[in-house]
């Protein structure tokens, strides 16, 4: 899916800083995580860093470096984004945060009891500066020093995984009456989703996004099977560039969005391509296979913006963890990560579904859970997704070339996402 030798286009300009504290091509790590409103838009992301121990100077050279160049408002695409990041790295200046409207902090409730810091973050809240207390693990009674913090923030996160329903309707409607807005995090499953939509929330936030709901009968609607039936002949007629052409003629509109898309600024092509077949020509013909079923999904406009934007980051990091494979591998990996959220985007079981495409061992097997040369790829992808992916567990190099995937990959979906909408990427 990605333009011939230009691969280096896509690389995002997130780095972390040289000898003389200048970025440099090496990745910072991170993660963004959406927080959807009750319409399922996306409300804020959350910047999640990782970080090692005693890296902690490292880490804020880091941010301010992302921040002052103007690479983090762009990872977000100009929204609203909350950095989780320790409040004690903030900066005597805050200048660079405050001239920084969109960019807002996530605040611990152990911060209550450090009174230079909360000087600090008092003069920070004078100056406009957002903040959201995080009170994951922790209890909300009454003290002088927690009452002195909720005055100070705009919103607070509540864990819906470690409170009752109860007290976690109790504590919304008490922060509510306040004035607060509340955010309900770690809901990682759809019973717990439904239950807070009765709730006085602002935002949901939680790996619910990621999972399929339950569902006693899968039903697909007229337009799911149109979209399983195109996606069987991709696959199972082996289209030469004639024939994929052939196959999209008579479907307007995902000619449009392919041919808007692959002739987006982005790609930054010789020349313009007219035609679909001229487009796999081009890009060759498994990649356009991969090209039609990104504009298909990305047509489902009633799911989530963020999930169809996950299954594309998805699809993106499979393909280039693929790399120096075997050759036709990295475009099976790419559909591999762009289907593994399919269940999730059809609201129907996995396996149902695969009974209407038909696909390769190599990728139902991945997609199913039976192994086969692209499950540890996915599998790496959700253990970064989690933020499962620490030294613990992975040599640094390792680390560093996930963080550069995975950059390049949200700045890919963000394009490609806004192409088959018609939509500017920052949107």
């Amino acid at each position: 899916m990605s333009q011939p030798n230009a691969s280096s286009a896509a690389s995002p300009s997130i780095g972390t800083p040289g000898r003389e504290g200048l970025p440099t091509s090496v990745p910072l790590p991170v993660l963004r995580v959406p927080m959807l409103d009750r319409e399922r838009q996306l409300f804020a992301y959350e910047i999640v860093f990782h970080r090692e121990p005693g890296d902690e100077q490292t880490l804020l050279q880091c941010v301010l470096s992302t921040i002052t160049d103007g690479a983090l408002t762009r990872l977000v695409r100009g929204n609203r984004a909350f950095l989780n990041m320790p409040a004690e790295l903030l900066p005597e200046d805050s200048d660079v945060l405050l001239h920084q409207p969109r960019l807002g902090v996530v605040l611990q409730p152990h911060v209550a009891g450090d009174t230079a810091l909360m000087r600090r973050l008092q003069q920070m809240a004078l100056r406009g500066c957002q903040f959201m207390l995080d009170v994951t693990g922790a209890d909300l009674e009454s003290s002088l020093a927690l009452e002195t913090l909720l005055q100070l923030v705009q919103l607070v996160r509540l864990d819906a995984t470690h409170l009752s329903p109860e007290r976690l309707k109790e504590h919304a409607g008490e922060l509510h009456q306040r004035g607060i807005q509340v955010v309900a995090g770690h809901v990682n499953d759809h019973l717990t989703y439904e239950r807070c939509l009765e709730l006085p929330l602002e935002a949901i936030q939680g790996r619910y996004l990621l999972i399929p709901q339950p569902v006693a009968v899968p039903v697909l609607t007229a337009n799911r099977l149109s979209m399983l039936r195109l996606m069987r002949v991709l696959q199972e007629s082996n289209p030469g560039p004639v024939e994929l052409g052939n196959i999209v003629r008579d479907d307007a509109v995902l000619s449009y969005k392919l041919l808007s898309c692959v002739n987006s600024a982005y790609f930054a092509l010789p020349r313009q391509l007219k035609s679909v077949q001229q487009a796999a020509i081009f890009f060759g013909v498994m990649r356009m296979r991969n090209w039609i079923d990104t504009m298909s999904m990305c047509s489902m406009d009633d799911r989530p913006p963020e999930l169809l934007r996950a299954a594309l980051i998805r699809a993106h990091m499979c393909e280039k963890l693929a790399t120096g494979m075997p050759n036709g591998y990295p475009e099976m990996a790419f559909t591999v990560g762009l289907f593994s959220l399919l269940d999730t985007l059809m609201c129907a079981p996995m396996e149902f579904l695969l009974t209407h495409l038909r696909l390769v061992p190599e990728i139902s097997d991945a997609l199913t859970g039976r192994g086969g040369p692209f499950a540890p790829l996915l599998k790496q992808i959700l253990a970064w997704e989690a933020g499962e992916l620490t030294s613990e567990h992975a040599v640094p190099q390792r680390i560093q070339r996930m963080a550069t995937i995975y950059l390049g990959a949200t700045q890919w979906a963000d394009q490609v996402f806004a192409s088959a909408g018609g939509k500017s990427a920052t949107a």
